[in-house]
């Protein structure tokens, strides 16, 4: 740190000194100017008169001798003018007084800029690359990228890691790309096995994929990790969940009644289960799915009104307006189910064999008897 500070001292006194040497230089005197000026003219006098006794000899063409004229006046002017002094010289007292007006600027700046970086600048910080920045800048999202894009790349040369689909899987539902966090799973539960807690958090990703249902694929897993484990928590609430969603109201309430009575009093899922448990009280229902965090409820709540925008202006099969339905029906917000059911009744027309898919969702969730 010192040698810098000592680099640029030397830069700065360099710079100081390049700019005040030439004003500590002294100016020729204006008599000597004049005797100058003076020499001058007369040579280019002496010069028109030679090319004109040359003229008169015949040495010179006549167009030659007017060239040669013409460029002896122009200098001669020239020279004349400097001799006339158009420019008033500068006295010594004023040109001292700029001299020290010039080297105060010239030597106050540089330490002023010294002094105000010392008081408020970080010289004590060390120095970080550009690149160093650029990624600071960035912020957590880029290293989520660059690490997600650096797990990809390993498990692209060793597809066989079950450890890195395991690791990758979170973070693909973390960034909202849920169908690969479901494939992350299914890698991890294929090369490492099945564990309670691997089918649960794959039972987890196929209901976020799925906009909150509890679908066939997403229960067979958590009855599978029950089975390995009946306490696992994660696997029972969905399970609860799956009750709920297929109507079946009393034995909902009885799964998360039994979470909640076996949760300690801090265990983090807690809010959840008394959400549900308000919902089937009929008392205020949760903003978004339950079981989800906010982030993934956030994300969940954006998918279904993106699909709900997407069957309003262009369509769709009759299995997307079930799945609206059903999404509406799992979030709590039976009103908008009902819109829904209602919307697919009359986008799909009156044939029996095209509304059953819809209908049957209907049922399920409790719009229908």
């Amino acid at each position: 740190m010192t040698a810098i500070w000592f680099i640029l001292a030397l830069m700065t006194g360099a710079a100081v000194l390049a700019l005040l040497w030439p004003m500590s230089r002294r100016p020729v005197p204006v008599a000597a100017q004049a005797v100058v000026l003076a020499t001058e003219t007369g040579f280019y006098e002496d010069q028109l008169r030679e090319i004109e006794r040359d003229a008169a000899r015949g040495l010179l063409a006549p167009s030659e001798a007017e060239a040669a004229r013409a460029e002896a006046a122009r200098r001669l002017l020239r020279a004349s003018r400097g001799a006339a002094g158009d420019a008033p010289a500068v006295g010594e007292p004023t040109l001292r007084h700029r001299r020290a007006a010039s080297a105060f600027a010239l030597s106050t700046v540089p330490l002023l800029a010294l002094l105000v970086y010392g008081l408020f600048g970080s010289p004590d910080l060390p120095g970080q690359p550009q690149a160093a920045r650029v990624a600071a800048a960035r912020g957590e999202a880029g290293d989520l990228a660059g690490a997600v894009a650096r797990i990809e790349a390993h498990l692209a040369r060793s597809p066989d890691d079950g450890r890195g689909w395991e690791v990758l899987a979170p973070v693909y539902l973390r960034v909202g790309r849920t169908d690969d966090a479901v494939k992350a799973y299914e890698s991890a539960l294929r090369l490492l096995g099945d564990t309670a807690a691997r089918l649960s958090d794959y039972g987890e990703a196929v209901v976020t994929a799925g906009d909150g249902v509890v679908s066939d694929k997403a229960r067979a897993a958590f009855e599978k990790a029950l089975g390995l484990d009946p306490k696992a928590v994660k696997a029972r609430f969905y399970l609860a969940r799956a009750a709920e969603q297929d109507g079946d109201r009393t034995l909902a309430r009885t799964r998360y009644a039994e979470i909640e009575a076996t949760s300690p009093p801090d265990a983090p899922w807690l809010p959840a289960v008394r959400n549900s448990l308000a919902r089937l009280d009929g008392r205020t229902p949760p903003a978004g799915p339950p079981g989800l965090s906010e982030e993934q409820a956030s994300a969940v709540r954006g998918m279904v009104e993106g699909l709900d925008r997407r069957l309003a202006d262009q369509g769709g099969s009759p299995e997307e307006w079930g799945r609206l339905v059903r999404a509406y029906a799992v979030m709590g917000d039976r009103p908008r189910a009902q819109d829904a059911l209602a919307r697919a009744r009359a986008a799909l027309g009156a044939d029996p064999a095209r509304l059953a898919p819809v209908e049957d969702v209907a049922r399920d969730v409790g719009l229908v008897p």
